[in-house]
């Protein structure tokens, strides 16, 4: 399973909870190590939040949906009120994604308009995902879902050189052969997808648009806190995580898994998510979108997920083990324990 072309179809596992998808991370190793396991995480922000994610979770985001997208996962695992966010196209991801390779020819100023189009900040010392900085002949980035940053030593016009480095001590590391530029964000910030967030503003609300501060900031190119939920109106269309699934000639190279009650999860999402839009629904300065232009509808979902072989793990309702704690100054300090395991006919680990 080392190529794309050699996988087979990969498992998603879609969970009740977002604690049940970080616990599945972390445990599946245990049982299958050599497997290609990757979690798209949850924003970890409330419906209509005034402030972003941290980057950190962005870049583990758009790292999976391009792991996803180029098939080179063998396991997927999604929390349910991730899976119904919407998601920007596949095509989005595509054409905003780059190689660097040594060897390669750059033009230092070609790379600098692609990184801003790519929603990269130039900055005098890069430290955080999603940065750049250019000095002289030397050039650091610090790509999206990437661990560390790079850096970028030409010779003329030729990349001789690049090498990951510390961002604390800014000393070199080991070099690497090439290295892959994902997007700055799940959104374009530059001139075309401006003009269309513009556009798409106006004819989503109604009134002056120049009283929102949200409309007002991005048409300088600001991306304001929680901009993530106004991410429908940088597109034409959206997609969702189903799109990014790989595709065999019948369309349907994914095998799914419910993993807990994902329909109740899902339904108090929405129900969460209805509240919060009631709530904060009558502001002028800061308008927001239906949740149904945010979030893919629940029945329509899982309808989806019938074009897949799925199968649903239900929890049981567990009951609570006997008193087995340790009594130091019994003969056998162990001897309820020992009961236990004599009576029960359950496995124990």
């Amino acid at each position: 399973k080392t190529t794309a072309e050699s996988r087979q179809a990969p498992l998603v596992i879609i969970t009740a909870s977002a604690f049940e998808a970080q616990r599945l991370l972390d445990e599946m190793p245990y049982f299958a190590p050599d497997l290609s396991v990757h979690l798209l995480p949850d924003w970890e922000t409330l419906p209509y939040d005034v402030f972003s994610p941290h980057p950190d979770l962005i870049s583990e985001r758009l790292a999976t949906l391009y792991q996803i997208s180029q098939n080179r996962c063998d396991l997927v695992i999604v929390p349910i009120a991730t899976a119904l966010l919407r998601l920007p196209p596949v095509a989005y991801m595509s054409a905003h994604t780059f190689m660097l390779k040594k060897g390669q020819k750059l033009d230092l100023e070609a790379l600098r308009h692609q990184c801003a189009q790519a929603g990269y900040h130039h900055v005098s010392q890069v430290i955080s995902p999603g940065e750049f900085s250019v000095r002289g002949g030397l050039i650091d980035l610090f790509p999206m879902g990437s661990a560390l940053p790079y850096r970028i030593d030409l010779f003329d016009d030729e990349i001789e050189t690049i090498r990951t480095f510390d961002i604390d001590t800014q000393r070199s590391l080991y070099p690497v052969p090439e290295i892959r530029l994902l997007p700055a964000r799940e959104f374009p910030l530059d001139e075309a997808g401006i003009s269309k967030f513009r556009s798409n503003f106006r004819e989503q609300f109604e009134g002056d648009p120049q009283r929102a501060t949200i409309y007002k900031n991005v048409s300088k190119g600001i991306a304001s806190g929680g901009i993530e939920w106004y991410l429908p109106l940088f597109f034409d269309e959206t997609a969702s995580l189903l799109d990014y699934l790989p595709k065999d000639k019948d369309m349907r190279y994914a095998n799914l898994c419910l993993h807990g009650d994902c329909d109740k999860a899902a339904q108090q999402f929405w129900a969460d998510a209805n509240a919060r839009y009631r709530l904060l629904a009558h502001d002028a300065e800061r308008p927001i979108l239906k949740p149904e232009n945010l979030l893919i509808k629940t029945d329509d979902f899982f309808s989806q997920t019938h074009d897949y072989p799925t199968l649903a793990l239900m929890h049981e309702a567990a009951k609570p083990l006997p008193a087995l704690e340790i009594e130091r100054r019994a003969d056998k300090p162990l001897h309820k324990l020992q009961a236990f395991i004599e009576s029960t006919k359950k496995r124990i680990l």
